[in-house]
């Protein structure tokens, strides 16, 4: 029941934020419409309308709530007028929107390690600011300088990020997975991906049927678990779904179409992937244990 709870909490936020964001008839977003909605002549919204009148309504102002109304009444108001959240980076979805190249590898020369990354692209770079986030092979980097005529952007690899993910593995000339972070109004195409990796899985075994492409891929145990058949999973940031898992290992299978836009056909066994779970287990896991923890204070 607490888990039902707390999945029905998520889906109300996601709700929400569509609902804000949705245009209705009156041409307006969300909030708009339902401003419309409650001067509307109908009778059973007449508790509704009041409640959406001016403040005079609710505290006994009328002098100052008929003011307000006249100068409401004198704007002009436009109707392309909306609630813009195009331009709110959120998270990513898992689809890749191109292979890109490794162009360059520089170690900053730092007692930590750190690598400077160059990557050339071509698509990822529309609309791309310095500080914007882009995921590579499912990794969330901060892009840090911008090169428009050779098309190409540059990340740094922290010394963490390097020990927790694949990047520290590739050379130049290595192909990689990019995808921008997705806006607010976006399509959410896969899966919401945070781009923080959980840890590298191995590819066991590679092999085709008729079109399709099946990959086996050995993972900790401790990440297994929030792994579950037909649930979602991002393999070095590509949103798959995952077809069966076992004690140590879990499936995937890909369709051509994504075969040809990701980079995983090419990893071969032993290779090294990148792996995110779905973030909804986790907070389950956290509340619930959270809950017992209250629980067993009490009763102690």
């Amino acid at each position: 029941l607490a888990a039902a709870k707390t999945i029905e909490r998520l889906w109300r936020c996601g709700g929400m934020l569509a609902w804000l964001s949705a245009p209705s008839a009156s041409g307006y977003s969300g909030v708009s419409g339902a401003r419309a909605h409650c001067a509307a002549p109908n009778r059973a919204t007449f508790g509704a309308r009041r409640a959406c009148r001016s403040p005079s309504s609710a505290f006994g102002g009328e002098k100052v709530g008929s003011k307000l109304r006249r100068k409401q009444a004198g704007r002009a108001r436009d109707p392309a007028r909306k609630f813009d959240i195009s331009h709110t980076s959120m998270v990513f979805t898992g689809i890749v929107e191109e292979m890109g190249t490794v162009a360059s590898l520089t170690n900053v020369g730092s007692e930590e390690g750190g690598v400077e990354m160059v990557v050339r692209c071509k698509t990822v770079l529309e609309g791309t600011k310095l500080g914007d986030s882009i995921a590579v092979n499912g990794t969330c980097l901060t892009v840090t300088e911008l090169t428009g005529i050779e098309g190409s952007f540059k990340v740094g690899l922290a010394p963490e990020t390097l020990r927790r993910t694949n990047l520290g593995e590739l050379q130049v000339g290595d192909r990689v997975n990019l995808e921008r972070s997705l806006a607010a109004n976006g399509r959410v195409g896969g899966h919401f991906v945070q781009g923080h990796v959980d840890g590298v899985g191995e590819v066991l075994s590679k092999r085709a049927e008729k079109d399709a492409l099946w990959f086996v891929v050995r993972a900790d145990r401790d990440l297994l678990k929030y792994v579950v058949q037909k649930g979602y999973i991002a393999v070095d940031g590509t949103s798959l779904t995952v077809c069966e898992v076992d004690t140590d290992t879990f499936s995937f299978m890909m369709v051509p179409y994504t075969q040809d836009h990701v980079i995983i056909p090419a990893k071969q066994p032993g290779d090294k992937l990148n792996l995110e779970v779905d973030i909804t287990g986790k907070y389950i896991e956290k509340f619930l244990s959270f809950r017992d923890s209250q629980v067993e204070s009490l009763t102690s």
